[in-house]
């Protein structure tokens, strides 16, 4: 479903600000992988997001989304294909717009008719929009005529990735999308996610700062480190792994110890 070709990207060539942010990254996911990255601040994760999204075009490489080339295509027509989430809750939906509204815009970005227009959203699309928001079981269904603003981070949260996957997306990047959570709240949000992903049975990318998440959700570990993938976990080598492992993996792969306090303080439990 995804496969990146020796992906590469300086920032600020040529200036004492110079940053190779990805070093030649290759990557393959089948249809319905589910693969957690976990790497320190700098390492690349959001930079492979921005690339795969169509934010920036990359120096070298290519990616190729469902067989398509898509390198050079822009970030809002990849967005009729790959779903997106980012760690602020206030990214991904127009907050002085309604629930509604917003679930609207989700269902439109795929329209590729010219007539696609907010009037045209049919009652049954209406009751569908409620039925959907039934399923994350926070009473969204009956707030739909209010502002997105007013809700809750979590709230929000959840809505941005029903709204993602409103559409079933051939790939859907999750950008640490509940560590600006409370930990009960962030608990849900990822208990939402297991579950939509595995009922769509969608091909994602989370990255993650929780190495326990990164072990117990998905299908493979992926670690990275200045640019490059240093790690890549899947079927029985993932099986089994504990935090402490994984650690020593890592060094095994990088060539240094794991070194961010808030990837290690995460040992301690499974909240983000």
């Amino acid at each position: 479903m995804l496969r990146l070709e020796s992906l590469s990207m300086t920032f600020a060539p040529g200036t004492p600000n110079q940053k190779k942010a990805l070093d030649a990254v290759s990557l393959h996911l089948a249809p319905g992988d589910f693969a957690a990255i976990v790497g320190s601040n700098g390492a690349g994760k959001s930079t492979l997001f921005g690339a795969i999204a169509g934010s920036f075009i990359p120096d070298e490489g290519r990616v190729v989304l469902d067989g398509q080339d898509v390198t050079f295509l822009p970030e809002y027509k990849r967005s009729r294909q790959i779903g997106r989430l980012f760690q602020d809750p206030m990214r991904g939906t127009a907050p002085h717009m309604t629930i509604e509204e917003n679930m609207a815009l989700a269902w439109l970005r795929t329209a590729k008719a010219q007539n696609a227009f907010f009037s045209r959203i049919s009652a049954a699309e209406r009751r569908s929009f409620r039925e959907q928001l039934a399923r994350l079981d926070m009473g969204l269904e009956d707030r739909m005529a209010q502002p997105v603003g007013l809700l809750s981070g979590g709230q929000r949260q959840a809505l941005t990735l029903l709204m993602a996957t409103l559409v079933t997306p051939k790939l859907l990047l999750l950008d640490e999308h509940t560590a600006a959570l409370d930990p009960a709240t962030a608990q849900k949000v990822l208990e939402l996610t297991r579950r939509i992903v595995a009922e769509r049975q969608i091909t994602c990318l989370m990255i993650t700062h929780n190495l326990h998440s990164a072990l117990e959700l998905g299908s493979r570990t992926l670690m990275m480190d200045a640019g490059r993938i240093v790690l890549d976990l899947a079927g029985e080598e993932r099986q089994g792994l504990t935090v402490e492992t994984l650690l020593r993996r890592f060094y095994t792969g990088a060539g240094r110890a794991l070194d961010n306090d808030r990837i290690l303080l995460s040992e301690g439990g499974p909240a983000d």
